[in-house]
């Protein structure tokens, strides 16, 4: 099991560090890892987020593993002068790993889905809302 650490990812710039400060672990399962964007010029309520979650699924036959990210849009009230979120961008993915399947498959199965997710196709279509033709 990995320990919680602080997360670094590029910007879309691809050259800009942000880095998720590790806020805390999962107290166990069913609990949730949390980490977040510690930007300082806005309110807790709106820096971005990352949550992972992992349990059994129903039948107890294989570990299902959440992930859900928050970006909330933030902007200044010109009467007030408060930061108000504008909206939300969200995203989420889960896993489910067979408690029948050998580590070399796990393995296998995690890192081919993980590296899908950021090849460039899979990253303008998000960008885009909708799937390659």
């Amino acid at each position: 099991m990995a320990n919680i650490a602080n997360v670094t990812v590029k910007k879309a710039d691809g050259t800009t560090d942000i880095v998720y400060t590790a806020i805390n672990g999962s107290s166990g399962d069913k609990g949730e890892a949390f980490w977040r964007q510690e930007d300082v010029t806005l309110p807790q309520g709106l820096r971005p987020t990352i949550k992972m979650s992992t349990s059994d699924n129903g039948s107890k036959t294989a570990r299902k593993v959440h992930l859900e990210f928050l970006r909330p849009t933030a902007y200044t009230d010109s009467t007030t002068g408060l930061k108000k979120q504008a909206l939300v961008n969200y995203g989420s993915a889960d896993f489910l790993l067979s408690k029948d399947a050998v580590d070399a498959e796990i393995a296998e199965a995690v890192h081919q889905f993980t590296n899908f997710i950021v090849i460039t196709a899979v990253r303008d279509s998000i960008k885009a809302g909708f799937s390659p033709t």
